[in-house]
């Protein structure tokens, strides 16, 4: 039990390496993408050790959720960067 506990994080250290390193070969042939695998376990046992991670990836997910909507900000029309010149537009009362 002492050997299989002893030998456990080296091993799990090496696996961790060489999913890395398959990875790294697939991302760089063009055949993978997204989140790697090896980033994942080792955020993982980051957010085991640390509370703070753990935070962060959950914010990182409810972000990642949300969607973006372009009526959220400014009127893209009416706005001239090049000239420097606004025109607004006043909207009748119906």
């Amino acid at each position: 039990m002492e050997t299989a506990l002893m030998l456990g994080i080296p091993g799990t250290t090496l696996l961790l390496v060489a999913v890395g390193g398959y990875e790294l070969v697939q991302k760089k042939r063009g055949k993978r993408s997204g989140t790697p695998l090896a980033g994942t376990y080792v955020d993982e046992v980051t957010a085991l050790f640390h509370g703070t991670k753990r935070m962060e990836l959950e914010h990182r997910d409810s972000t990642s959720m949300m969607r973006d909507e372009e009526a959220d900000g400014a009127p893209a029309h009416g706005v001239d960067l090049d000239r420097g010149k606004i025109v607004l537009r006043r909207e009748e009362p119906r």
